[in-house]
């Protein structure tokens, strides 16, 4: 990244804006499941970065930027402790398998075999772009190794261990991708944050990582995924981080900080214009597109509407205006956590809190900001099982 110690930091907080947003524990799709003791889906596969990261990595795995995921007072809120989730509580891919009626996916590198519902392989700091264009542009200081690559090859090993090794039309591979719902969480702002100060344009890192994440998704509906979610990025120019790092003359009309959110928005036009490339090429599948932008926005307009009081600051954290130090950051000992977490949209800088995630998790679910609309997934799921 760049030269300066400045630089250097933001790359390691930057490192940890992954992905998953969703969170309910009682959403009323979940509740029609169990009245009627169905599970459309017997399993899920998750991939994303840490928004959707249930326990991949670790405080000594993860980025560096957040360096104490393995600590209190992450998990307190439903937990009650340390998950090595980024958040106080429940993920966006928690509160899909809770309305799924599924247990919480298990971490791919702490399954232990037991993946009979699924497997979630998302990992903190995880890029769209593979990393060694990270190396080779001397930009991987400090940063996370894997990539949504390195995803694919993890479930392309797991599906070798569940007999999965030769055509996927062969019993074993109709088995571990049949009656499974695959979810993708956002991912690619790593890949913004980790050239921040470089020379490379916010152009060329867009053509590249969606170019790299088409291809792992028709990777994917090529072995046979035929319900797929993928989640847009959110208005990361809302986070703390973001907000602390930026000019003050950078906001938009939400308050938050103008030239990041416009580079997630950019980045979400191109990918539903490949979503829709990929709905033709693949008829047969259900590809959903989620739209965390959106939802985002919508709860920062009127938060008072969600129960929100706390817009900008993190709940965990310190430092002002925003809580939040880029060098003292959640789980350290020196930092508290507010004791009303439900009452804050973020949670520790950069990841937010399970209140937030529910809010989001229903507008995916129930709500409008999915597209085709999540229940029309289910409805074909229950037409063509």
């Amino acid at each position: 990244m760049a030269t300066h110690s400045k630089h250097s930091s933001l790359h390691k907080i930057l490192i940890t804006f992954t992905t998953i947003f969703l969170l309910s524990s009682s959403l009323p799709s979940a509740s029609a499941i169990t009245e009627t003791n169905q599970r459309p889906f017997k399993k899920i596969y998750a991939f994303g970065d840490s928004f959707t990261d249930t326990g991949n990595t670790e405080s000594l795995t993860g980025p560096n930027g957040f360096v104490h995921v393995s600590n209190p007072p992450y998990g307190t809120t439903f937990f009650h402790h340390s998950t090595n989730r980024y958040s106080d509580g429940r993920l966006v891919i928690d509160f899909v398998a809770q309305s799924l009626s599924l247990p919480f996916l298990p971490p791919y590198r702490k399954s232990k075999g037991n993946t009979a519902n699924g497997v979630n392989f998302a990992v903190a700091g995880s890029t769209a772009i593979n990393h060694a264009y990270f190396v080779k542009n001397n930009l991987s200081l400090d940063i996370t190794p894997e990539s949504i690559q390195t995803q694919m090859i993890w479930f392309n090993k797991y599906l070798e261990s569940q007999g999965c090794r030769g055509p996927e039309s062969g019993p074993e591979c109709k088995e571990a991708l049949d009656d499974a719902l695959f979810w993708v969480g956002e991912i690619g702002v790593n890949d913004y944050a980790y050239t921040l100060g470089s020379t490379i344009s916010d152009e060329t890192i867009r053509k590249i990582a969606i170019y790299s994440f088409t291809e792992f998704l028709q990777s994917l509906l090529k072995k046979g995924a035929k319900y797929v979610v993928v989640q847009a990025l959110p208005t990361t120019g809302c986070l703390p981080l973001a907000m602390t790092l930026a000019p003050s003359d950078d906001r938009d009309d939400i308050g938050c900080v103008k030239s990041v959110n416009n580079q997630s928005y950019a980045h979400n036009l191109v990918l539903q214009a490949k979503l829709s490339d990929l709905r033709k090429q693949f008829p047969q599948a259900v590809i959903v597109y989620a739209d965390y932008w959106n939802a985002y926005r919508t709860v920062m307009k009127t938060p008072e509407k969600y129960g929100f009081k706390e817009s900008f600051k993190a709940c965990c954290g310190t430092g002002d205006p925003y809580n939040f130090d880029v060098f003292n950051t959640c789980g350290n000992p020196s930092v508290n956590a507010c004791s009303n977490p439900s009452e804050y949209i973020n949670w520790d800088g950069v990841h937010l809190t399970e209140a937030m995630y529910k809010v989001v998790a229903d507008m995916f679910l129930n709500g409008n900001l999915s597209n085709p609309p999540f229940k029309s997934l289910l409805e074909r799921k229950q037409q063509k099982p």
